[in-house]
C-alpha cells in the first residue's frame, strides 16, 4: 500500500487539531451538565418530596383564611356614626290640669341641619310647651325656643340658647332618590332610651296620615317598617349613606296603644327642610 502523501497527512493533522479543539471547547459544558445533573440527584436524595395536600388541609386553610377576614361594616353602623353628632334629646314641660307647670312630662328627638344650630323635629313634640330642654350629642345642655312651624306638615324648627362649642349638622339627601325596599334608619330617643337605632325599608310614598288627638292630616309621608316608639318623633330617618331623608312624625296603630305594630311615618327632609328655609330638591 502507498503511504500517503505529505499534503494529505498535513490535511488530517489539521482535522485532528480542530477536532481537539472542539472537545476541549466543549469540556466545561459538559462538566456543567454533569454537575447539574449531580446535583439534581443529590438534592433529590436529601430533600423528599413534599407531601400531596389532602381535603382535609385545603379545608383548614380556607377556614383560616375566612376567620382572618375582616368584613365591612354594616351599613346601620356606618349611618349611625354619621348621624350620631347632630342628634338631640329634647324634654318638654306643659302646663298641669291646674295651669301649673308639671315635670318634664314630653320626650322627643331632634336633628341639627345646618352650622347655625337649626334643630329639626315634630311639631307635636314642643306644641303648648312651657318649657323646652335641649340636650345635644356632647352632652351640652341648653333652652330651646321655636323658631318656626309647618303645622300642616307636624314640623317646628327649634333654636338654641346656648350650642356646643362644635357643632356637626347632619348630612341631609334626596328622598326623591329612594325607591321602596330601600334600607331605611330610625334614630331617636325612644321612652328617653338616648340615641337608639332600628333599621328596616321603605314601605311605601305619598302616605297620608293622622296622628292621635289630632285634627290634621298629614300627606305625602314616606312609610317604613322601622320600628318607632313614643320619643322617636322628631328624629331623623336615615338612608343607607347616614343621610336625612326625612324626620319621623308618627306611627299607626288601630288600637288606643302607643307600640308600635310595623307601620311608620316620616316627612319628607325636602318638605321638611322648607321650615327652616332649606331650599328644595
Amino acid at each position: 500500500m502507498d503511504e500517503p502523501s505529505a499534503s494529505q497527512s498535513e490535511l488530517w493533522q489539521r482535522r485532528l487539531q480542530r477536532l481537539r479543539t472542539h472537545v476541549r471547547g466543549a469540556l466545561p459544558f459538559v462538566s456543567g451538565v454533569i454537575a447539574a445533573l449531580g446535583g439534581l440527584l443529590l438534592y433529590t436524595f436529601l430533600v423528599p418530596a413534599p407531601t400531596p395536600l389532602t381535603q382535609d388541609d385545603v379545608n383548614d386553610t380556607v377556614a383560616q383564611v375566612l376567620a382572618s377576614a375582616t368584613p365591612a361594616p354594616a351599613y346601620s353602623e356606618l349611618a349611625y356614626q354619621v348621624v350620631q353628632p347632630a342628634l338631640v334629646f329634647i324634654q318638654v314641660h306643659t302646663p298641669g290640669e291646674n295651669g301649673d307647670e308639671e315635670e318634664a312630662n314630653g320626650l322627643g328627638s331632634g336633628v341639627v341641619i345646618n352650622t347655625d344650630g337649626a334643630i329639626l323635629t315634630s311639631l307635636h313634640v314642643v306644641t303648648n310647651a312651657t318649657e323646652i330642654q335641649l340636650t345635644f350629642a356632647d352632652g351640652t345642655e341648653a333652652k330651646g325656643q321655636i323658631i318656626a312651624t309647618q303645622p300642616e306638615n307636624d314640623i317646628a324648627v327649634l333654636g338654641a340658647d346656648r350650642l356646643p362649642e362644635v357643632l356637626i349638622p347632619a348630612v341631609l339627601g334626596n328622598p326623591n332618590a329612594m325607591r321602596v325596599g330601600d334600607e331605611a334608619f330610625a334614630v331617636g330617643h325612644p321612652f328617653g332610651l338616648y340615641g337608639s337605632m332600628t333599621s328596616g325599608v321603605i314601605s311605601g310614598f305619598e302616605r297620608t296620615f293622622r296622628p292621635q288627638n289630632s285634627g290634621q292630616r298629614l300627606q305625602g309621608l314616606i312609610q317604613i317598617d322601622a320600628a318607632v316608639n313614643p320619643g322617636n318623633s322628631g328624629g331623623p330617618l336615615l338612608n343607607r349613606y347616614g343621610q336625612v331623608v326625612g324626620i319621623v312624625t308618627g306611627l299607626a296603630n288601630p288600637t288606643d296603644d302607643t307600640f308600635f305594630i310595623g307601620i311608620g311615618f316620616a316627612v319628607p327632609i325636602d318638605v321638611a327642610g322648607g321650615a327652616a328655609g332649606l331650599p328644595p330638591y
